[in-house]
């Protein structure tokens, strides 16, 4: 039920998010949609792995907790140069007030949400479980600079910061990728 209700958030925020990004000029709010489809291709293989067979199955846990982690790496380098461009040209974003609501509501939803599956996942012993949760954790977390990067600009004319969050959105997406494929994100058993 929690990733069926991830996928449903995590669709509307990738939709919003992306076009009011490329409508902003913001890198960092595009890479914030984008990342929301890849939680949501997170969403989709938990509900995988939990149907029919796979339910028991440690080749489908283990099949599993891999892809999530490998969506954790999908992101970085399309974030990074974009932030990197948009730093070396000095293109500057316009401010987007629904592009700030989307991303102060993710800020506040996102890490409850991610908190309820990793407790479920260790009741669950599932590696796969608690990295998506650990992605909607991160999703929270990533919420937070973008936001940061979206007030600056707008308020303060501080438009630097967008692609600077972005970068932030870039390096954590590839500590939490590597830590979820070497486990080290997991206390289940079963990781």
């Amino acid at each position: 039920m929690l990733s069926w209700l991830s996928l449903a958030w995590m669709g509307t925020e990738g939709v919003v998010g992306i076009a009011t990004g490329v409508l902003a000029g913001s890198i960092a709010l595009t890479g914030f949609g984008l990342n929301a489809f890849i939680e949501g291709f997170a969403s989709l293989v938990i509900v995988w792995r939990f149907t029919g067979w796979r339910l028991h199955s440690e080749q489908a846990e283990a099949r599993a907790h891999r892809i999530v982690a490998i969506q954790f790496f999908l992101l970085a380098p399309y974030v990074a140069y974009e932030a990197f461009s948009k730093l070396w040209t000095g293109a500057q974003p316009e401010p987007s007030m629904i592009g700030i609501a989307l991303v102060a509501t993710s800020a506040i939803g996102m890490p409850l949400l991610g908190r309820a599956k990793t407790k479920l996942a260790h009741k669950l012993g599932s590696g796969a479980t608690h990295g998506e949760g650990t992605q909607n954790i991160l999703c929270g977390y990533l919420a937070v600079a973008v936001l940061a990067g979206l007030l600056g600009n707008a308020l303060l004319g501080w438009w630097w910061l967008d692609p600077i969050a972005a970068l932030a959105i870039a390096g954590l997406a590839i500590r939490e990728g590597r830590e979820s494929w070497s486990d080290e994100s997991c206390g289940c058993a079963t990781c």
